[in-house]
């Protein structure tokens, strides 16, 4: 599995610690932006995969678990700093649970929002994987 945990630069002050995501940090340019709050802890988001677009997932505040599939492996990952982050590839399986209170997850993603790339049925992603 090809996912990878990125160290974001931190530049670290006695006022606070400042974190900067430019330039090679990630590999592609960041097409769209968006972020999940207030996720009950109970809940899970995502349950999906998309064909061509990669995405880079921080957790500004708080903790979830990622928990990534490639068709063969199953991973988990938790993410709890933000000054760490997950880059997903295409073709991979995600599910983000176990939010504790007051996570934000926000997501950095190489491409738009195109209904098209998305595969939002398992058995459909298996078989995509086998093709």
């Amino acid at each position: 599995m090809t996912f990878k945990l990125i160290d974001i630069p931190k530049i670290e002050d006695r006022r606070g610690n400042l974190s900067v995501i430019e330039h090679d940090c990630i590999p592609f340019d960041i097409k769209r932006v968006y972020y999940l709050y207030d996720v009950p802890s109970d809940s899970y988001r995502g349950g999906h995969a998309h064909k061509e677009q990669s995405e880079f997932l921080v957790a500004l505040s708080g903790s979830f678990d990622v928990i990534l599939d490639d068709g063969v492996e199953k991973h988990t990952v938790m993410l709890n700093k933000p000054n760490k982050g997950l880059l997903i590839p295409t073709k991979t399986w995600r599910e983000l649970e176990n939010f504790s209170s007051g996570a934000v997850c926000l997501v950095l993603a190489s491409g738009t929002f195109e209904e098209a790339d998305y595969i939002r049925d398992y058995d459909q992603f298996k078989s995509f994987k086998s093709t």
